[in-house]
């Protein structure tokens, strides 16, 4: 279990440092602006076109591990909705953002980074394949609905157009399809290329979890909306019992990859939850109340599911 400390307690001590400093140090939440750049369209797109351009071609050809994964994410996402709908009394809108939060977990900050520690280098393929699938799903189906639910949208058509041309532009599924494409055509990068890569994604983890620490820590903290802990039990209970049945049903797979698909599973709701309730004007308390929680009931639901997977407890035949 001491081990196992050691893995988690680095990753959720950034977080508490970047809200400790968030606490203390009054400054403008601006500041923030350049640090998020850099982490969307500079540091997370460098780290996971290395993950992908690193793993054999061979190894991403998995369907029906895409299938279980995706399918987990599914099921938590309109679980969550449901309980945005009946606990809340949340317009679709809304929902849409709670079922996000139940469904999305922080597979960039925390993703890649803890599931390598842990598991070692045979979780990158499948931690790049999660990404990307969750991703997809998530940004097809939120925008989709959050555009519906606007009376004043011009047509379906339209709606579709405007889904599509977010999930093309997305630095994060772009980079990891140039990864991909990278590995299919096994390019060898040149020695600096390399190196520039190396040193941009090593800086991904420490600047993503201070970022959201100190973004929580501005957040104001007045109340717990009635459907906040259902969606965060939903993240960090639900999500990952139904990948684990997933994974028995779809298997089966090799051990790496299986607790590679709980891992992800079990990572609290994403900090882009409250940034895309910010850019959409709906549920930007009750999302900010969800990260903050959710980040902390963490620790505890988190760091068990690390231990029984290191400790062989949680085996798949």
């Amino acid at each position: 279990m001491v081990d196992i400390l050691n893995l988690a307690l680095p990753y959720f001590g950034l977080i508490f440092v970047g809200f400790a400093c968030g606490k203390v140090k009054s400054l403008p939440e601006s500041g923030l602006a350049w640090m998020n750049f850099f982490l969307l369209y500079v540091s997370l797109p460098a780290l996971l076109f290395a993950i992908m351009s690193k793993t054999p071609f061979s190894e991403l050809n998995n369907p029906p591990f895409l299938v279980a994964t995706t399918l987990s994410t599914v099921a938590a996402f309109t679980i969550a909705l449901l309980v945005g709908k009946v606990l809340g009394k949340l317009t679709l809108r809304e929902a849409t953002l709670a079922g996000l939060s139940g469904g999305y977990g922080n597979i960039g900050y925390m993703g890649p980074g803890l599931a390598l520690a842990v598991l070692g280098s045979k979780a990158a393929a499948p931690t790049a394949l999660i990404f990307c699938c969750d991703s997809i799903f998530l940004f097809t189906i939120v925008p989709l609905l959050v555009e519906l639910s606007d009376r004043d949208h011009p047509s379906l058509v339209h709606a579709f157009g405007v889904v599509l041309k977010q999930i093309v532009l997305n630095p994060l599924i772009m980079s990891a399809c140039f990864g991909a494409a990278v590995a299919a055509l096994h390019i060898e990068l040149p020695v600096a290329l390399d190196r520039t890569i190396t040193f941009l994604q090593n800086a991904a983890a420490p600047t993503a979890l201070f970022v959201l620490g100190v973004t929580v820590a501005l957040r104001p903290f007045d109340r717990v909306p009635w459907e906040v802990p259902g969606v965060i039990a939903v993240k960090l209970l639900i999500h990952p019992l139904a990948a684990f049945g997933l994974m028995l049903a779809f298997g089966p797979f090799a051990q790496p990859w299986a607790a590679t698909a709980i891992l992800m599973a079990s990572l609290p709701p994403a900090l882009n939850v409250f940034v895309i309730a910010r850019q959409n004007d709906a549920w930007i308390e009750s999302a900010s109340v969800a990260v903050l929680l959710g980040t902390f009931a963490s620790v505890v639901t988190l760091t068990s599911v690390m231990w029984a997977l290191q400790s062989g407890r949680l085996a798949f035949p």
